[in-house]
C-alpha cells in the first residue's frame, strides 16, 4: 500500500464465511459493493460442522437470506420446503456451500485466512484525526505467514463457537481446568457419531442449563439405550431447572418443546442425574478419569468421571478488535446500544427488536460486529436477525440511509434456536402443534413484523 492508501476502490471486508456473512457478500454486491471474505476454517460454515449433526429448531423458511436467496436462483437452486428443518450439515450442504460456489461470490472468499488483527492503516487507536479518510488494515496468518489485506469498511461476522465460557465459577476457568482438556467433550458433542467412543459405556457430565446442554442429554439417554453401561450427571448453577425444561406441548416452536419434554421424563426417570446449585471448583487428572471438586448445597463433594461436556455457552474474541475504536456494553460485551434489546436476563430470541447498521455503529467509522458475535455473551441468536442487520448495513455503506432504517423481521413469535429432535413427518416437513400457548407465548408459530425499537428500555417489561 502507499503510504497515503486511498478507501477507493477497496472490498469491503467480511470476516467469516457462515451464513451471516455470506449473507453480508450477498447484500454488498447487490449494492455495487465487492466483498472479500475472510474465513478461518478450511471451508465455509467451518462452525456449522462442528455441530452438523444437530437439527435446527428454525424450518428453512427463516433460515435463508434474500439477497443469498437471489444469488442461488439463476443456478437452478430450489430453497428446500420451508416447513422443514435442516441440521447443521443441511445447511452447509444445500445452502453454504452452493451459495459460495455462485459465480459471483465464488472468487471473493479466502479460506485458511485466519484474522489475527484488524486497524487503520498507519495509524493505531490512539489517533483520532483523520482515521475515516484512512482504510482499514485487516492482517491475517496463512499458512504461516502474515497476509495483510486493506478494506474502505469491515463487518466482523467471525461468531464466538471457538470462545467457550469456561466450566469455573466467576466467569474464570476452575483451578485444573486447562490440564483436564482432553477429558472435554465441547459443547456439543455428537455422542451418537463421531464421539460415540468416547460416552458408550462411560460415565459422562455435561454442564450447563440451556438447549446444547439439553441436545447433548437426550442424545446420551438415547445412546444408554444402546450401551447400558453409559451413565449421565446433568449439573447446572441454578436452584431449578424449569427454564431448561421450557413449555413442553404448548411450546410455539414443537421442536423445542419435545426436546425440554424429553429431558424432563429421562430425569424422572432416572435416567439422568440432576444435580442443581452446583459449582465446579477445580478439576483433578489421573490417569483415564478427571474428578471434579463440586459445590453443592450439601457441601463440597468430588466427582469422577470419563469425560464432560460442558455447554455453559460463549464469548467473543475481542482481542483481534484490540485496535478499533469500539463502543461495548460492558457487561454483555455487545453494542452498547444493541445490549438493552438482548440482555438475557429480560429477553428471549423471540423479544429482540430487529436493528441494523444505526444500533451496531461504533465510534470507528465503517466497522461493524454481526452476526452471533455481535451478541456478545447473550445466547439464541438468530439468523434472520443477522441477515438484517447486514442487509441494513450494506444499505448504509451504500448511501441509502432510508432503507438502512427501515428495518423488518419476520419470525415466530417464540424465537429460533437449536435441537437434534427429527420431529418430521412422513413427507419430511416439521410437525406444529396446535394447541393452546405456554409460557414461551402461543402455540403455533406465526411470522411477527417487528420494527425498529423505540422507546425501548431495559427492564422486565410486564412483570
Amino acid at each position: 500500500m502507499p503510504q497515503n492508501p486511498s478507501v477507493d476502490g477497496l472490498p469491503v471486508v467480511v470476516i467469516g464465511a457462515g451464513p451471516v456473512g455470506l449473507a453480508a457478500a450477498a447484500h454488498l454486491l447487490e449494492r455495487g459493493l465487492d466483498p472479500l471474505v475472510l474465513e478461518a476454517g478450511e471451508a465455509v460454515g467451518a462452525a456449522i460442522r462442528d455441530w452438523a449433526h444437530i437439527r435446527l429448531f428454525s424450518p428453512w423458511a427463516y433460515d435463508v437470506d434474500a439477497a443469498a436467496r437471489r444469488l442461488l436462483e439463476p443456478t437452478g437452486w430450489q430453497v428446500p420446503a420451508g416447513t422443514r428443518l435442516p441440521t447443521g450439515g443441511d445447511l452447509v450442504a444445500d445452502y453454504l456451500e452452493p451459495l459460495a460456489a455462485t459465480p459471483q461470490l465464488q472468487g471473493r472468499i479466502v479460506t485458511e485466512a485466519r484474522v489475527v488483527a484488524v486497524s487503520r492503516a498507519g495509524l493505531d487507536k490512539t489517533h483520532a484525526a483523520g482515521r475515516e479518510q484512512l482504510p482499514f488494515l485487516v492482517r491475517t496468518v496463512v499458512d504461516g505467514q502474515v497476509v495483510d489485506h486493506y478494506a474502505r469498511a469491515v463487518l466482523d461476522a467471525s461468531g464466538t463457537w471457538a470462545q467457550r465460557n469456561p466450566l469455573g465459577v466467576a466467569g474464570l476457568p476452575a483451578p485444573g481446568e486447562a490440564e483436564a482438556a482432553p477429558f472435554l467433550l465441547g459443547p456439543l458433542p455428537d455422542v451418537l457419531g463421531t464421539d460415540r467412543h468416547r460416552a458408550a459405556g462411560k460415565h459422562v457430565l455435561v454442564v450447563g442449563a440451556g438447549h446444547s446442554a439439553t441436545n447433548t442429554l437426550v442424545n446420551l439417554v438415547q445412546l444408554a439405550e444402546t450401551e447400558p453401561d453409559t451413565r449421565i450427571t446433568w449439573a447446572v448453577r441454578g436452584a431449578s431447572v424449569a427454564r431448561t425444561y421450557g413449555g413442553g406441548d404448548a411450546d410455539g416452536l414443537p421442536a423445542r418443546g419435545q426436546l425440554g419434554s424429553s429431558l424432563r421424563e429421562a430425569v424422572g426417570a432416572g435416567k439422568v442425574e440432576l444435580l442443581t446449585s452446583t459449582t465446579i471448583t477445580g478439576f483433578k487428572t489421573a490417569g483415564d478419569r478427571v474428578t471434579l471438586v463440586l459445590d453443592t448445597p450439601t457441601g463440597r463433594r468430588e466427582l469422577t468421571v470419563d469425560a464432560v461436556a460442558g455447554a455453559t455457552g460463549f464469548r467473543p474474541d475481542l482481542a483481534v478488535l484490540r485496535e478499533v475504536r469500539l463502543d461495548l456494553d460492558p457487561g454483555v460485551e455487545a453494542p452498547r446500544a444493541l445490549a438493552p434489546l438482548i440482555d438475557p436476563e429480560f429477553h428471549s430470541c423471540g423479544t429482540v427488536p430487529a436493528h441494523g447498521a444505526e444500533t451496531l455503529a461504533h465510534p470507528e467509522p465503517g466497522f461493524f460486529i454481526v452476526g452471533m458475535k455481535s451478541y456478545g455473551r447473550a445466547p439464541t441468536f438468530l439468523l434472520a436477525t443477522g441477515y438484517e442487520q447486514v442487509r441494513s448495513i450494506a444499505a448504509h455503506r451504500a448511501g441509502d440511509e432510508q432503507a438502512a432504517r427501515a428495518l423488518e423481521l419476520n419470525l415466530p413469535e417464540t424465537g429460533v434456536c437449536s435441537t437434534s429432535l427429527p420431529l418430521d413427518d412422513a413427507d419430511g416437513n416439521a410437525v406444529v402443534d396446535p394447541t393452546g400457548g405456554g409460557c414461551c407465548g402461543p402455540a403455533a408459530p406465526r411470522p411477527v413484523t417487528i420494527g425498529f425499537p423505540t422507546g425501548f428500555r431495559h427492564g422486565r417489561a410486564g412483570e
